[in-house]
């Protein structure tokens, strides 16, 4: 037995006290899938609206604001962590078996049990260490006011709360429910409930034009109804710079319709069967081949070294070092032109800053993507092991030569595919300040995750279950409106 195997084989004790969710011993029917789907969904908006107890409300903005749409989490509530704790111990996991620094075999029951519990294990010691960061760096309030009790309970909470996320992730993941998981489709109820939100909105705010809705339709169409001047009402839904408008909303659906366009990018490869003769498929190599991974990865980045800086910033304020760092990690921040010192807002310098922020996404998204098949198990070398497994081959080449012929696609897909998506993020960022000046241009650049999501979890319902689809969604908008009322 190596000592790679050994590793794994540690968990074999955890097992035992890790909640497990027993996969089904048959197909699960789509109604109770739905019923599934539909009790997870209620879970995570309950859970979005209980109000952790003990905590302080703080005056300050939430630095945060802009990572919460693809973390699905909410501040001050039991979704405070969001999907992080998932995320993060799906990722380190993956990182482990791709660089081969421990060895599972997804095929065998046993290795996949100890993955998965290595890898649930793992979530709640992020969850656990999350919890105590965010307390100790002052976010629910000073320690000296919050006192050890609170301190402690706040932790609780947010470790329970995680662990049942991580229950209803596996729930989904194992058959139950729509999907392959849950964090797929927290994500895409918060972004959904988001954008329906800031769309049709009801609540009013006394503005200098007078009362407002926030919603950007029915702003509209109030706008219309109750003022003279039809060109004004329409000119201040369009650009109106307070609350949400059409621009936003219109450019979500520009970059929808653009994505959805360049998903259909792909090249089809010829494979056969070397068992039956004359069965012949094709495998795609698409051009978002690694997906949202880059630009979630790069997000994740900037962001974990900015909550870092923070942390460290309160309470080593003095320190030359730490005090780098925060300026490093707020570098990103400066790329706004608004929040550039006067003498820096010259025609050359904005080009010039904009040329670097254009530099600076499609690099990271590149090497990001580029990485990711590297250590995922999405390789060349990775998928020719797999094809061979499966006693496949590409048709008209031998087997020592696959691996040759995919190293001229997936590559080039996969730093091409990054580099497009920095680049329809940067498109998102163009369009979103044009009509707002209250999103950050990372709530704008999250627009691709969003409609990724999105597309591929509909796309996927729409292919197997068209008019179970209709039905489901009638329920979840009936579910969603007596939730709300």
């Amino acid at each position: 037995m190596s000592s790679k195997t050994k590793i794994l084989n540690y968990m074999r004790p955890a097992m035992a006290i890790i909640p497990e969710v027993t996969e089904p011993e048959r197909r699960v029917l789509f109604k109770y899938r739905a019923l599934w789907t539909a009790i997870a969904t209620l879970i995570y908006l309950i859970c979005s609206q209980i109000p952790l107890y003990g905590i302080y409300k703080s005056a300050t903005g939430d630095p945060f604001y802009w990572m919460r749409v693809i973390l699905a989490s909410n501040r001050g509530t039991l979704m405070e962590l969001g999907i992080s704790p998932m995320v993060t111990s799906s990722m380190i996991m993956q990182l482990l078996a791709g660089a081969k620094l421990i060895d599972v075999d997804q095929n065998v029951k046993e290795d996949k049990a100890l993955y998965t519990g290595a890898q649930k294990l793992l979530g709640i010691l992020i969850a656990l260490g999350e919890a105590v960061a965010y307390v100790w760096s002052g976010m629910y309030g000073d320690l000296d006011k919050l006192g050890a009790g609170n301190a402690i309970l706040i932790v609780i909470q947010l470790v329970f709360s995680a662990i049942l996320m991580i229950m209803v992730d596996e729930l989904l993941s194992k058959g139950y429910g729509i999907g392959n998981s849950g964090t797929s489709l927290f994500i895409a109820i918060n972004i959904c409930e988001n954008i329906m939100w800031k769309a049709f909105s009801p609540i009013t705010h006394r503005t200098a034009l007078g009362i407002e809705y926030e919603g950007a339709v029915i702003a509209l169409f109030h706008g219309l109804l109750i003022q003279s001047d039809k060109v004004s009402a329409l000119q201040s839904a369009i650009l109106r710079d307070n609350l949400p408008n059409l621009t936003s909303l219109l450019a979500t659906v520009l970059v929808f319709l653009i994505v959805i366009y360049f998903q259909g990018f792909k090249v089809d490869i010829p494979i056969k069967n070397n068992k039956v003769r004359g069965q012949v498929q094709n495998y795609s190599i698409k051009l978002f081949y690694t997906s949202n991974i880059p630009i979630i990865l790069q997000t994740a980045l900037v962001s974990n070294l900015y909550f870092l800086s923070q942390i460290l910033f309160r309470n080593f304020k003095t320190n030359f070092l730490i005090q780098k760092l925060v300026k490093l990690s707020q570098l990103e921040d400066q790329f706004t032109i608004s929040h550039l010192p006067d003498q820096f807002q010259t025609p050359y310098s904005i080009l010039f800053i904009h040329l670097l922020y254009t530099v600076f996404i499609l690099g990271t998204c590149a090497f990001f993507s580029k990485t990711w098949i590297e250590v995922s198990g999405s390789s060349p070398k990775d998928v020719a092991k797999q094809l061979k497994e499966q006693d496949m081959s590409i048709q008209g080449y031998r087997d020592q030569s696959i691996k040759d012929y995919l190293k001229r696609y997936i590559p080039i897909a996969a730093s091409f595919g990054g580099m497009c998506i920095g680049a329809l993020t940067i498109m998102a960022d163009f369009l979103g300040a044009i009509g707002s000046g209250t999103d950050s241009k990372e709530g704008e650049r999250i627009r691709y995750v969003r409609i990724v999501l999105i597309y591929q979890i509909t796309s996927k319902i729409f292919s197997k279950h068209l008019q179970q689809f209709f039905l489901l969604l009638f329920f979840f908008l009936s579910l969603k409106s007596l939730y709300y009322s």
